[in-house]
């Protein structure tokens, strides 16, 4: 047996070695930190494209950043306290959404919880101590995507069909306007809101009188416009994502809005514990990859060749800051 002096050097030598071991890492940690759990409140069904980029990038996160991630669909005013209290009280420490319906009550539940993160859709600017904001800033792509619809028409007459005339959407209608008319003076624009963020027969209804007017390339800011053109055979721009799948001979192309680079920045900050309320609308420009010209699928075979290289050539501008998409966020008339 070993002497109690014995026994004492080696427990001491035993402790020192651990204690370097952890030092430089070579030990692991004795447990594991608790994986961050982010929330995402959303005012509208979840396939409504707007929403849907947030949630596709949420689920990224999940399994590129090791998150949990839970969210609730369809939420109303009358509950939108309710269930980001909800997630708040169940220790998520970033809770996202949209809160153009909501915006005095998610700032409102946002002050009660200091301790925890919110980043919402917002039209907006951020509010102290936590509570940052972001929109879908695609007003670039959605004007490269003009340019193409003002040399594809045959009728010289481009239309919109839009949720309704607020600053977040008639930037975008403003933009793909502009883009047509660089390239085409002789365009003209027509513009429909449907009152509405998700009301796809409305969207349909309100396309499908335009096209009847003499409309035959068509902006689908809203679902329900690309089924309209694809039944009367118009051309159709789509809005937020690749939505090539729902008129393959129809969708030529749209700006698609990807809200990674914006999710990873929000979440890295947490993480880190340096989390503030921020603007985050500068990652989803073309520059920060948070928005970009959809795939031309099978318009690549389609589309003239002068028609591609002169978007390409105006995409690349953007990217290189020679070129500047005006932001206008007036209300668009029809001509």
């Amino acid at each position: 047996m070993k002497g109690f002096n014995g026994a004492v050097k080696e427990f001491a030598a035993m402790a020192l070695l651990l204690i370097v071991a952890m030092t430089i890492g070579i030990m692991p940690a004795m447990a594991a930190a608790e994986p961050l759990k982010v929330a995402a409140v959303f005012e509208t069904p979840i396939e409504e494209p707007w929403v849907n980029q947030i949630h596709v990038a949420l689920v990224k996160a999940k399994s590129d950043l090791g998150i949990v991630y839970d969210y609730s669909e369809s939420v109303k005013s009358a509950d939108f306290a309710r269930v980001m209290r909800e997630y708040a009280e169940k220790g998520y420490k970033l809770i996202t959404g949209d809160a153009f319906g909501a915006e005095r009550i998610a700032r409102r539940v946002a002050r009660d919880y200091p301790d925890v993160a919110f980043v919402f859709g917002s039209g907006i600017g951020p509010a102290e101590p936590n509570f940052g904001v972001f929109d879908n800033w695609i007003h670039e792509p959605a004007y490269l995507s003009g340019m193409i619809a003002g040399k594809m028409t045959k009728s010289n007459i481009i239309g919109v069909v839009a949720a309704m005339p607020i600053p977040e959407v008639n930037r975008l209608a403003n933009a793909f306007y502009a883009g047509a008319k660089e390239v085409n003076k002789d365009v003209k624009c027509k513009f429909s809101f449907i009152g509405s963020f998700f009301d796809p027969p409305k969207a349909k209804e309100a396309a499908l009188a335009q096209i009847e007017a003499g409309v035959d390339v068509i902006y689908a800011e809203r679902f329900g416009v690309v089924e309209a053109a694809v039944e009367k055979g118009a051309l159709a721009i789509s809005n937020m994502s690749d939505q090539s799948s729902l008129g393959p001979d129809t969708v030529v192309t749209g700006p698609v809005w990807d809200m990674w680079p914006t999710v990873k920045q929000a979440i890295s900050l947490v993480k880190a514990g340096v989390y503030t309320a921020q603007d985050f609308g500068g990652f989803s420009y073309m520059s920060k990859g948070g928005s970009y010209l959809a795939p031309y699928h099978k318009f690549d075979a389609k589309l003239p060749a002068e028609v591609k290289e002169l978007v390409e050539k105006r995409r690349q501008e953007i990217l290189d800051g020679t070129f500047r998409v005006d932001i206008d966020e007036s209300i668009p008339k029809s001509e």
